[in-house]
């Protein structure tokens, strides 16, 4: 892999989703740091990983130019006794999944002096495999989740089934973002960003307003 090949992988994917702009998170986790560079100098800032040490020892090997400059989203399943290490090295935890995790990430971050930016992962497709909230738990939590110090919710996050056609995809995405614009109304929220979409799906999520996808293997295959 070269950079020359991530480039080009980007400028397709870019061009794929005209007139749609979305952050394009690059999904690291899969491979090690050279990737990281190879899409920073492609002109990357937003990188995602899901495993908390290894994800930590690529951050700790970058350069402190390149640690400056980009943006570190924590994607994948956390466990509260890792919430700490992940607020120190992580712009955005993506995977807020509970109430419970919530609690420990504001209760770190407000230890580290940080305002932890978040998103909560939504269970959209109620499969049982996938973590997240369900639609009605968010309701009745969304409450205690604003007033907890250190957490600046940002928006929500969600994963579509794998395989799905095209309108069980728009049907899940679609309720993702109805979701956002209820809560951010009802409950007086400026809920901005949506994170959905993936290599295999990406294109019906930016349709149905995703503001970051997050992509792995097209942008490094």
């Amino acid at each position: 892999m070269t950079n020359h090949v991530v480039g080009e992988n980007l400028l397709r994917l870019k061009q794929e989703i005209v007139p749609y702009t979305p952050r394009i998170v690059a999904v690291t986790k899969y491979y090690d740091v050279s990737a990281i560079l190879e899409a920073y100098n492609a002109g990357l800032r937003d990188f995602g990983e899901s495993r908390a040490i290894d994800a930590i020892k690529k951050i700790e090997s970058l350069s402190e130019e390149i640690r400056k400059e980009s943006i570190f989203h924590f994607i994948g399943h956390l466990q509260t006794n890792k919430v700490d290490k992940v607020v120190k090295y992580f712009d955005y935890i993506q995977s807020v999944d509970s109430l419970h995790l919530a609690k420990a990430i504001s209760e770190s971050a407000v230890k580290h002096n940080k305002v932890q930016k978040i998103l909560l992962q939504v269970n959209i497709s109620g499969e049982v495999q996938k973590f997240g909230f369900e639609k009605e738990d968010l309701e009745n939590c969304i409450d205690e989740l604003k007033t907890l110090e250190g957490l600046d919710i940002k928006g929500l996050m969600c994963m579509a089934p794998l395989g799905g056609d095209d309108d069980l995809l728009d049907q899940v995405f679609s309720e993702a973002r109805r979701i956002k614009e209820n809560l951010s109304e009802k409950y007086n929220l400026d809920l901005q960003e949506l994170s959905m979409g993936m290599s295999d799906d990406y294109k019906r999520a930016v349709i149905n307003g995703a503001t970051m996808i997050r992509i792995g293997r097209l942008l490094f295959n």
